[in-house]
Protein backbone atom coordinates (compact mmCIF):
# COMPACT_ATOMS: atom_id res chain seq x y z
CA UNK A 1 0.00 0.00 0.00
CA UNK A 2 1.45 3.34 -1.09
CA UNK A 3 0.98 6.43 1.09
CA UNK A 4 1.17 10.02 -0.16
CA UNK A 5 1.26 12.93 2.25
CA UNK A 6 -0.91 15.75 0.89
CA UNK A 7 -0.60 19.02 2.78
CA UNK A 8 -0.19 21.48 -0.10
CA UNK A 9 -1.35 21.86 -3.70
CA UNK A 10 2.01 20.85 -5.18
CA UNK A 11 1.52 17.29 -3.85
CA UNK A 12 -1.77 16.73 -5.69
CA UNK A 13 0.10 15.88 -8.89
CA UNK A 14 2.06 13.12 -7.12
CA UNK A 15 -1.17 11.59 -5.83
CA UNK A 16 -2.66 11.61 -9.34
CA UNK A 17 0.49 10.11 -10.86
CA UNK A 18 0.78 7.28 -8.32
CA UNK A 19 -2.88 6.32 -8.77
CA UNK A 20 -2.69 6.51 -12.57
CA UNK A 21 0.43 4.33 -12.70
CA UNK A 22 -1.21 1.69 -10.52
CA UNK A 23 -4.30 1.71 -12.77
CA UNK A 24 -2.11 1.17 -15.82
CA UNK A 25 -0.29 -1.67 -14.04
CA UNK A 26 -3.70 -3.24 -13.31
CA UNK A 27 -4.53 -3.24 -17.02
CA UNK A 28 -6.89 -0.25 -17.08
CA UNK A 29 -7.38 1.36 -20.49
CA UNK A 30 -6.80 5.09 -20.91
CA UNK A 31 -10.40 6.03 -20.14
CA UNK A 32 -10.59 3.95 -16.96
CA UNK A 33 -7.17 5.13 -15.83
CA UNK A 34 -8.44 8.66 -16.35
CA UNK A 35 -11.29 7.95 -13.95
CA UNK A 36 -8.78 6.83 -11.33
CA UNK A 37 -6.73 9.97 -11.92
CA UNK A 38 -9.83 12.13 -11.48
CA UNK A 39 -10.78 10.47 -8.20
CA UNK A 40 -7.22 10.78 -6.87
CA UNK A 41 -7.09 14.45 -7.87
CA UNK A 42 -10.40 15.28 -6.20
CA UNK A 43 -9.50 13.39 -3.02
CA UNK A 44 -6.10 15.08 -2.76
CA UNK A 45 -7.64 18.48 -3.50
CA UNK A 46 -10.20 18.00 -0.74
CA UNK A 47 -7.44 17.05 1.71
CA UNK A 48 -5.75 20.40 1.06
CA UNK A 49 -8.84 22.61 0.82
CA UNK A 50 -11.11 21.07 3.44
CA UNK A 51 -9.11 18.68 5.62
CA UNK A 52 -6.18 20.89 6.55
CA UNK A 53 -3.92 18.35 4.86
CA UNK A 54 -3.85 14.59 5.25
CA UNK A 55 -2.82 11.34 3.66
CA UNK A 56 -3.89 9.35 0.62
CA UNK A 57 -3.51 5.55 0.67
CA UNK A 58 -3.35 3.89 -2.75
CA UNK A 59 -3.37 0.17 -3.53
CA UNK A 60 -5.07 -2.45 -5.65
CA UNK A 61 -7.98 -4.47 -4.33
CA UNK A 62 -9.63 -7.80 -5.07
CA UNK A 63 -13.28 -8.23 -4.11
CA UNK A 64 -13.92 -11.64 -5.64
CA UNK A 65 -15.38 -11.11 -9.10
CA UNK A 66 -14.14 -7.51 -9.35
CA UNK A 67 -10.97 -5.66 -8.55
CA UNK A 68 -9.22 -2.43 -9.31
CA UNK A 69 -7.70 0.57 -7.56
CA UNK A 70 -8.55 1.55 -4.00
CA UNK A 71 -7.99 5.09 -2.70
CA UNK A 72 -8.43 6.13 0.92
CA UNK A 73 -8.26 9.78 1.96
CA UNK A 74 -7.64 10.49 5.65
CA UNK A 75 -7.60 13.85 7.40
CA UNK A 76 -7.93 15.19 10.94
CA UNK A 77 -9.77 18.35 9.99
CA UNK A 78 -13.00 19.79 11.33
CA UNK A 79 -15.18 17.11 9.69
CA UNK A 80 -18.18 17.42 7.40
CA UNK A 81 -21.28 18.83 9.03
CA UNK A 82 -23.79 17.48 6.49
CA UNK A 83 -22.57 14.39 4.63
CA UNK A 84 -25.72 13.99 2.55
CA UNK A 85 -25.58 17.56 1.20
CA UNK A 86 -21.83 17.37 0.61
CA UNK A 87 -22.43 15.04 -2.36
CA UNK A 88 -24.73 17.50 -4.09
CA UNK A 89 -23.12 19.39 -6.97
CA UNK A 90 -22.78 23.06 -6.11
CA UNK A 91 -22.70 22.54 -2.35
CA UNK A 92 -19.53 23.71 -0.62
CA UNK A 93 -18.66 24.73 2.90
CA UNK A 94 -15.60 26.65 1.70
CA UNK A 95 -16.97 28.73 -1.15
CA UNK A 96 -15.53 26.47 -3.89
CA UNK A 97 -17.39 25.12 -6.94
CA UNK A 98 -18.65 22.16 -4.91
CA UNK A 99 -18.24 19.36 -7.46
CA UNK A 100 -15.51 17.24 -5.75
CA UNK A 101 -17.41 14.60 -3.78
CA UNK A 102 -20.09 14.32 -6.44
CA UNK A 103 -17.43 13.63 -9.07
CA UNK A 104 -15.77 11.02 -6.85
CA UNK A 105 -19.10 9.30 -6.37
CA UNK A 106 -19.88 9.22 -10.09
CA UNK A 107 -16.52 7.66 -11.00
CA UNK A 108 -16.41 5.01 -8.26
CA UNK A 109 -17.89 1.52 -8.11
CA UNK A 110 -17.85 1.60 -4.30
CA UNK A 111 -17.69 4.48 -1.86
CA UNK A 112 -17.75 4.71 1.93
CA UNK A 113 -17.26 7.87 3.97
CA UNK A 114 -17.22 8.62 7.67
CA UNK A 115 -16.85 12.03 9.30
CA UNK A 116 -17.13 13.39 12.83
CA UNK A 117 -17.02 16.98 14.10
CA UNK A 118 -13.51 17.68 15.33
CA UNK A 119 -12.23 14.22 14.37
CA UNK A 120 -11.86 14.62 10.61
CA UNK A 121 -12.98 12.56 7.66
CA UNK A 122 -12.12 9.19 6.13
CA UNK A 123 -13.24 8.28 2.61
CA UNK A 124 -12.65 5.07 0.66
CA UNK A 125 -13.28 4.94 -3.10
CA UNK A 126 -12.87 1.85 -5.26
CA UNK A 127 -12.59 2.18 -9.01
CA UNK A 128 -12.64 -0.83 -11.34
CA UNK A 129 -11.87 -1.01 -15.05
CA UNK A 130 -14.65 -0.33 -17.50
CA UNK A 131 -17.31 2.37 -17.62
CA UNK A 132 -18.30 4.40 -14.59
CA UNK A 133 -21.60 3.48 -12.93
CA UNK A 134 -24.42 5.59 -14.33
CA UNK A 135 -25.53 7.07 -11.04
CA UNK A 136 -22.60 6.20 -8.83
CA UNK A 137 -22.83 3.95 -5.77
CA UNK A 138 -25.18 4.65 -2.90
CA UNK A 139 -23.54 6.44 0.01
CA UNK A 140 -24.65 6.47 3.63
CA UNK A 141 -23.30 8.67 6.36
CA UNK A 142 -23.41 5.87 8.90
CA UNK A 143 -24.18 2.47 7.41
CA UNK A 144 -22.22 0.86 4.60
CA UNK A 145 -24.16 -0.99 1.92
CA UNK A 146 -21.16 -3.29 1.54
CA UNK A 147 -21.36 -6.89 2.73
CA UNK A 148 -17.58 -7.22 2.73
CA UNK A 149 -16.36 -9.53 5.46
CA UNK A 150 -12.87 -8.16 5.92
CA UNK A 151 -10.49 -5.38 5.04
CA UNK A 152 -6.87 -4.52 5.73
CA UNK A 153 -4.41 -1.64 5.57
CA UNK A 154 -0.69 -2.35 5.61
CA UNK A 155 1.57 0.72 5.73
CA UNK A 156 5.39 0.78 5.63
CA UNK A 157 7.40 2.87 8.06
CA UNK A 158 7.90 6.36 6.65
CA UNK A 159 10.96 6.31 4.40
CA UNK A 160 10.80 2.60 3.62
CA UNK A 161 9.89 1.30 0.15
CA UNK A 162 8.35 -1.96 1.36
CA UNK A 163 6.25 -2.95 4.35
CA UNK A 164 7.69 -5.45 6.82
CA UNK A 165 4.17 -6.56 7.76
CA UNK A 166 1.76 -8.74 5.79
CA UNK A 167 -1.77 -10.08 6.11
CA UNK A 168 -4.06 -12.48 4.28
CA UNK A 169 -7.59 -13.88 4.50
CA UNK A 170 -8.81 -17.12 2.92
CA UNK A 171 -12.33 -18.52 2.77
CA UNK A 172 -12.73 -22.02 4.19
CA UNK A 173 -15.65 -24.44 4.49
CA UNK A 174 -16.21 -23.22 8.04
CA UNK A 175 -15.77 -19.50 7.41
CA UNK A 176 -12.54 -17.55 7.23
CA UNK A 177 -8.86 -18.12 8.03
CA UNK A 178 -6.72 -15.00 8.57
CA UNK A 179 -3.14 -14.11 9.45
CA UNK A 180 -1.22 -11.00 10.44
CA UNK A 181 2.59 -11.23 10.33
CA UNK A 182 5.18 -8.67 11.41
CA UNK A 183 8.72 -9.36 10.23
CA UNK A 184 11.36 -8.53 12.83
CA UNK A 185 12.43 -4.91 12.33
CA UNK A 186 11.41 -3.24 9.09
CA UNK A 187 12.53 -2.93 5.48
CA UNK A 188 13.18 -5.61 2.88
CA UNK A 189 14.41 -8.36 5.23
CA UNK A 190 11.37 -7.93 7.45
CA UNK A 191 9.15 -8.07 4.35
CA UNK A 192 10.78 -11.36 3.29
CA UNK A 193 9.96 -12.91 6.67
CA UNK A 194 6.38 -11.60 6.74
CA UNK A 195 5.65 -12.69 3.17
CA UNK A 196 7.11 -16.14 3.84
CA UNK A 197 4.81 -16.43 6.86
CA UNK A 198 1.83 -15.68 4.60
CA UNK A 199 3.03 -18.22 2.01
CA UNK A 200 3.30 -20.93 4.67
CA UNK A 201 -0.10 -19.94 6.07
CA UNK A 202 -1.69 -20.43 2.66
CA UNK A 203 -0.01 -23.82 2.32
CA UNK A 204 -0.93 -25.16 5.78
CA UNK A 205 -4.11 -23.14 6.43
CA UNK A 206 -6.27 -26.21 7.12
CA UNK A 207 -4.08 -27.42 9.99
CA UNK A 208 -5.29 -26.79 13.56
CA UNK A 209 -4.02 -23.45 14.84
CA UNK A 210 -1.26 -24.81 17.09
CA UNK A 211 0.05 -27.11 14.34
CA UNK A 212 -0.14 -24.28 11.82
CA UNK A 213 1.85 -21.97 14.10
CA UNK A 214 4.43 -24.73 14.56
CA UNK A 215 4.71 -25.08 10.77
CA UNK A 216 5.31 -21.35 10.47
CA UNK A 217 7.84 -21.42 13.30
CA UNK A 218 9.83 -24.17 11.58
CA UNK A 219 9.49 -22.63 8.13
CA UNK A 220 10.74 -19.18 9.17
CA UNK A 221 14.06 -20.37 10.62
CA UNK A 222 15.96 -19.20 7.52
CA UNK A 223 14.53 -15.67 7.89
CA UNK A 224 14.99 -13.03 10.55
CA UNK A 225 11.70 -14.23 12.07
CA UNK A 226 8.31 -12.67 12.64
CA UNK A 227 5.52 -12.12 15.09
CA UNK A 228 2.47 -13.96 13.77
CA UNK A 229 -1.15 -14.48 14.78
CA UNK A 230 -3.75 -16.66 13.10
CA UNK A 231 -7.50 -16.93 13.52
CA UNK A 232 -9.97 -19.51 12.23
CA UNK A 233 -13.47 -18.02 12.21
CA UNK A 234 -16.25 -20.63 12.27
CA UNK A 235 -19.56 -19.08 11.20
CA UNK A 236 -21.81 -22.02 12.05
CA UNK A 237 -20.40 -22.60 15.53
CA UNK A 238 -19.92 -18.87 16.06
CA UNK A 239 -16.46 -19.41 17.44
CA UNK A 240 -12.92 -18.23 16.78
CA UNK A 241 -9.83 -20.33 17.31
CA UNK A 242 -6.90 -17.95 17.77
CA UNK A 243 -3.21 -18.27 18.45
CA UNK A 244 -0.15 -16.10 18.19
CA UNK A 245 3.60 -15.99 18.65
CA UNK A 246 4.82 -12.50 19.52
CA UNK A 247 3.14 -9.15 19.81
CA UNK A 248 0.31 -9.26 17.28
CA UNK A 249 -2.80 -7.97 19.04
CA UNK A 250 -6.28 -9.39 18.58
CA UNK A 251 -9.66 -8.30 19.94
CA UNK A 252 -13.34 -9.11 19.48
CA UNK A 253 -15.28 -5.84 19.49
CA UNK A 254 -19.04 -5.92 20.12
CA UNK A 255 -21.41 -3.13 21.05
CA UNK A 256 -21.25 -4.04 24.71
CA UNK A 257 -17.61 -5.09 25.16
CA UNK A 258 -14.09 -5.51 23.81
CA UNK A 259 -12.36 -8.83 24.50
CA UNK A 260 -8.60 -8.91 24.08
CA UNK A 261 -7.16 -12.17 22.76
CA UNK A 262 -4.03 -14.03 23.87
CA UNK A 263 -0.75 -14.24 21.95
CA UNK A 264 2.25 -15.86 23.64
CA UNK A 265 5.76 -14.44 23.82
CA UNK A 266 8.34 -15.33 21.20
CA UNK A 267 9.38 -14.86 17.59
CA UNK A 268 8.29 -17.37 14.97
CA UNK A 269 11.41 -18.85 13.39
CA UNK A 270 13.62 -18.25 16.42
CA UNK A 271 12.09 -18.85 19.83
CA UNK A 272 8.64 -20.06 20.82
CA UNK A 273 8.56 -21.85 24.16
CA UNK A 274 4.82 -22.45 24.04
CA UNK A 275 2.54 -22.74 21.04
CA UNK A 276 -1.11 -22.81 22.04
CA UNK A 277 -4.48 -21.85 20.64
CA UNK A 278 -7.49 -20.41 22.42
CA UNK A 279 -11.23 -20.61 21.74
CA UNK A 280 -13.50 -17.57 21.80
CA UNK A 281 -17.27 -17.44 21.34
CA UNK A 282 -18.91 -14.50 19.58
CA UNK A 283 -22.40 -13.34 18.75
CA UNK A 284 -21.64 -10.44 16.40
CA UNK A 285 -19.29 -7.51 16.01
CA UNK A 286 -15.74 -7.24 14.68
CA UNK A 287 -12.50 -9.17 14.94
CA UNK A 288 -9.59 -6.72 14.84
CA UNK A 289 -5.96 -7.86 14.55
CA UNK A 290 -2.94 -5.58 14.21
CA UNK A 291 0.83 -5.40 14.40
CA UNK A 292 2.58 -3.46 17.16
CA UNK A 293 2.99 -0.45 14.90
CA UNK A 294 -0.50 0.40 16.14
CA UNK A 295 -0.99 1.45 19.75
CA UNK A 296 -3.21 -0.74 21.89
CA UNK A 297 -5.20 2.11 23.47
CA UNK A 298 -7.64 2.38 20.55
CA UNK A 299 -11.39 2.36 20.98
CA UNK A 300 -14.21 2.52 18.45
CA UNK A 301 -16.48 4.23 20.99
CA UNK A 302 -15.25 7.68 19.96
CA UNK A 303 -16.42 7.13 16.34
CA UNK A 304 -20.21 6.80 16.19
CA UNK A 305 -21.29 4.60 13.29
CA UNK A 306 -17.78 3.51 12.29
CA UNK A 307 -18.31 -0.13 13.28
CA UNK A 308 -20.96 -0.41 10.55
CA UNK A 309 -18.72 0.93 7.80
CA UNK A 310 -16.56 -1.05 5.38
CA UNK A 311 -13.90 -3.02 7.33
CA UNK A 312 -11.12 -1.39 5.29
CA UNK A 313 -12.32 2.06 6.32
CA UNK A 314 -12.38 0.98 9.97
CA UNK A 315 -8.80 -0.24 9.65
CA UNK A 316 -7.74 3.03 7.99
CA UNK A 317 -9.24 5.21 10.74
CA UNK A 318 -7.45 3.18 13.42
CA UNK A 319 -4.19 3.57 11.47
CA UNK A 320 -4.76 7.32 11.13
CA UNK A 321 -5.32 7.94 14.83
CA UNK A 322 -3.31 5.26 16.64
CA UNK A 323 -0.19 4.61 14.57
CA UNK A 324 2.92 4.81 16.74
CA UNK A 325 4.87 6.37 13.85
CA UNK A 326 8.01 4.32 14.39
CA UNK A 327 7.24 0.99 12.69
CA UNK A 328 5.23 -0.61 9.91
CA UNK A 329 1.50 -0.78 10.65
CA UNK A 330 -0.99 -3.45 9.63
CA UNK A 331 -4.62 -3.50 10.74
CA UNK A 332 -6.97 -6.31 9.70
CA UNK A 333 -10.70 -6.02 10.42
CA UNK A 334 -13.18 -8.89 10.00
CA UNK A 335 -16.92 -8.33 10.27
CA UNK A 336 -18.55 -11.20 12.14
CA UNK A 337 -21.96 -11.96 10.60
CA UNK A 338 -25.01 -11.41 12.77
CA UNK A 339 -27.03 -14.34 14.09
CA UNK A 340 -29.65 -15.38 11.53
Amino acid sequence: MRTITVTESSQIAEARQVASQLATTQGFDATSAGRVALVATELATNLVKHGGGGELLVCDYDAGSVGGVQLIALDKGKGIADLDRSFEDGYSSEGTAGHGLGAIRRQSQQLDIASWPGLGTALMARVSAGPAPRAGPSVSASVSESVSEYGCVSIPLHGEEVCGDACAAIHTEQGLAVIVADGLGHGSEAAIAANEAVRLFRKYRLQPIAELLASLHNGLRATRGAAVAIAHVDYARRSIKYGGIGNIAGAIVASESTRRMVSLNGTAGHNARKILSFDYAWSNGLLIMHSDGLGTNWSLDRYPGLSRMHPTLIAAVLYRDYSRGRDDVTVLVIRLPEQA
